[in-house]
Formats: C-alpha cells, structure tokens, sequence
C-alpha cells in the first residue's frame, strides 16, 4: 500500500491569511506586515520579532489489538464533533512526543500505554487556521479501565478491514488501512529516553 503524509481538508495552497495577532508579543507595539523570507508575515518595527505563523505539534496513538483498533467518539463542541479518530492531541511545550502520546491516550481512554514504535509523521491541512503536524505512535494496552475522557465522549473497538465509522481525520483513516494491510512496525522509539524520566 502507498505510503500517504500529507492529507488536506481544503486548498491549502492559497491560504495566505495573516494571524490574528496584532501586536507584537514581547514588546506590545503594534505589528506592521512585512515581506521576509518570500512571505508577509506580522513584524515588529521596535524589537524586529518576525511572527511565524507555524502548524501545531502533535501526537496520534494507534491502539490495536488483532485486527482491531480502538477508536474515539469527538464530544459536541470538539474540532470535528461526533466524528471518529484515535486518541490524539498536542505536545505540550515541556514534554516530548512519546510523553504526549501516553498522555493523551490516558486522558481520553483511560487506558494506560507503551508506545512500541513510531509509525507515521503527518502533515495535516485541517482548516485556513489550523494545521498540525502530526507524529503517529503505536501503542500497546499496559493498564488502565477503559473509559472516554477529555473531548471524548464514546469508546468503541472496530475491525480495521472495515466498515469504519465516519472519520474526523483522513490520515486516521489511512493509517488503519495501512496498518491492517502491511503490519508495519514502525521505528523503534529511544526507550533510554524514557528510563532516565
């Protein structure tokens, strides 16, 4: 099956849209717009801070189970309500991906995980405001009491050879397809890193 990394709800492409930041976060002064680096980006003519308008970091964990994979009902007022996908969310500014990965998947399932590898890095054009990029972890049930949580509001196993229900994310979709068909293990993750925490 083809590799896929790159999925967009929308033409990305000509999303030209200036933030809606106005002034300058270190100094308070108000920002002019300023061509830098072939882009009009949001500069600051006192202390010279260039705003770069750059995707989000997260984490999406692949938990699965023979040929099953367990996925998240999104709570009304979620991104994407009442759509499904598996547990995922942002990194934190003070913790690392793998951290993120655990984190959220306790947050939302009430499971506890090993993260066994990394299985996919995607680039996800969600809307003109939000784009992330989004590191794919697969994960293995250690503990926990299965339970939604966070912006999660239902939890249900499916067989990855389908029908899956209706997905909030593309790359979701394709990841479990992938994962089903070629078993792919993934990139080993640096266990040494997580023993010295």
């Amino acid at each position: 099956m083809k590799v896929k990394q790159v999925f967009s709800a929308y033409d990305f492409t000509n999303n030209s849209s200036l933030d809606d930041l106005k002034y300058c976060p270190r100094c308070g002064e108000k920002f002019i717009i300023k061509e830098e680096s072939g882009k009009k980006r949001p500069f600051c003519s006192v202390c010279e801070f260039v705003h770069y308008k750059n995707p989000s970091p997260a984490v999406s964990v692949l938990v699965a189970k023979n040929d099953l994979v367990l996925l998240g009902k999104r709570a009304p007022g979620s991104f994407m309500e009442g759509k499904w996908c598996s547990p995922c969310g942002f990194i934190e500014f003070d913790e690392d991906f793998i951290t993120a990965g655990i984190r959220e998947t306790k947050e939302e399932t009430g499971l506890d995980v090993s993260i066994k590898s990394v299985i996919s890095v995607c680039s996800n054009y969600l809307s003109p405001d939000l784009h992330s990029l989004v590191v794919v972890l697969l994960g293995n049930i250690i503990g926990g009491k299965l339970c939604p949580g966070d912006d999660i509001d239902a939890l249900q196993w499916f067989n990855m050879a389908g029908p899956l229900p209706s997905m909030a994310f593309s790359a979701d979709l394709h990841i479990i397809e992938r994962f089903y068909k070629t078993k792919i293990e993934g990139l080993q993750i640096d266990f040494d890193f997580l023993l010295d925490k």
